[in-house]
């Protein structure tokens, strides 16, 4: 019977390690965790765009949102992916940002970029950069290595240098492709003095929560086509173009940049959400309509503390992507497409 007894007592000690060993492990697996991207919003119809530059584009969305997602997977912050992410983008040309980035007026390439983590709401931003290759990366420097929260021109690239970042030649930045754009739109303008509203545009971005509950998000950019006079908009700017609090959301935004600054649309989602309870689907909406009532076209990109995502625009089409921790990958380009909300 004493034999019996202290192997009953055994067997209820190695249940009890066994439940305090697995069960932290797992409460973190159970906990939500996703990335959502964006490479700019503007008038991609289906059907109009070639379908092997449409695969292209897939494939590569494809190929940086399962980076970003395994960087959360594997225990990575959401800053680190987010980080990650938005680095591929400025290094593909298909995208506006980086590489991929427009051209000026002056026949130049002007990048801009924020970052935000929603624990400490610390954030970094540059603008009117030229040289650098990675503006998001240079974007975090600022965050996590000086007092500031933007830099711009000149100096941030003081900065860059002396953070030990190389930079690249102008000459970097050249696609083709961007510089043809620029020479049909100086036509037109001569032509027909069309106003710069009427000019394409485009951003990439990304958000994310990681498996500790902290949300992140950054954008950047290479701003308007033919844009003039050191033009800056939104995705620099931390509340315009890019926002991130564990209160509430994290959110990232493309579009036509002047009207998304004068409507703060980022914090507004936050704030919609803080003050009137809204969701996060909720409030990015009505932040978009807010922007569409004033003339103005763009897009977000938007996940909650728990996992919600909500990608509204009010273009016919985005690029745009995101896994939430059910293993679901979406990728949708066209505004016939239905947007998912939940994970």
């Amino acid at each position: 019977m004493k034999i019996l007894k202290r192997i009953s007592i055994l067997l209820m000690v190695f249940v009890l390690m066994l439940n305090v060993s697995v069960s932290p492990q797992d409460e973190t697996d159970a906990k939500p965790f996703g990335i959502v991207i964006h490479g700019g919003a503007g008038n991609m119809k289906k059907g109009e765009m070639a379908p092997e530059k449409e695969k292209a584009y897939q494939e590569k969305l494809k190929e940086i949102l399962t980076t970003g997602y395994n960087i959360l997977k594997n225990g990575g912050t959401s800053l680190d992916a987010v980080e990650t992410v938005i680095r591929m983008m400025e290094d593909s040309p298909l995208f506006n940002a980086g590489k991929g980035a427009v051209f000026t007026a002056e026949g130049t390439n002007e990048l801009d970029a924020s970052i935000m983590e929603g624990k400490t709401l610390n954030a970094g931003a540059v603008a009117g950069v030229k040289r650098v290759k990675n503006p998001i990366s240079l974007a975090r420097m600022v965050m996590e290595h000086s007092p500031h929260v933007m830099m711009a021109g000149d100096g941030a690239e003081t900065f860059a240098k002396k953070m030990g970042m190389t930079l690249v030649s102008k000459e970097y930045f050249f696609t083709k492709s961007r510089w043809e754009r620029l020479q049909r739109i100086k036509k037109e303008m001569k032509k027909k003095k069309q106003k710069e509203k009427n000019k394409k545009f485009g951003t990439v971005g990304a958000v994310a929560l990681d498996k500790q509950g902290n949300l992140a998000g950054g954008t950047s950019t290479g701003g308007m086509t033919y844009k003039r006079y050191g033009r800056i908009g939104d995705s620099p700017i931390i509340g315009a173009g890019t926002y991130a609090n564990n209160r509430t959301c994290a959110v990232s935004a493309t579009g036509w940049g002047e009207y998304f600054i004068r409507s703060v649309v980022a914090y507004d989602i936050s704030a919609l959400m803080e003050y009137k309870g809204l969701s996060v689907k909720e409030a990015a909406h009505m932040a978009i309509k807010k922007v569409g009532d004033l003339k103005a076209t763009g897009g977000v990109i938007a996940i909650d503390s728990s996992g919600n995502i909500a990608m509204p625009f009010n273009t016919s089409g985005m690029f745009r992507a995101y896994k939430i921790n059910d293993g679901k990958l979406v990728i949708k380009i066209y505004k016939d497409e239905s947007e998912a909300n939940k994970k």
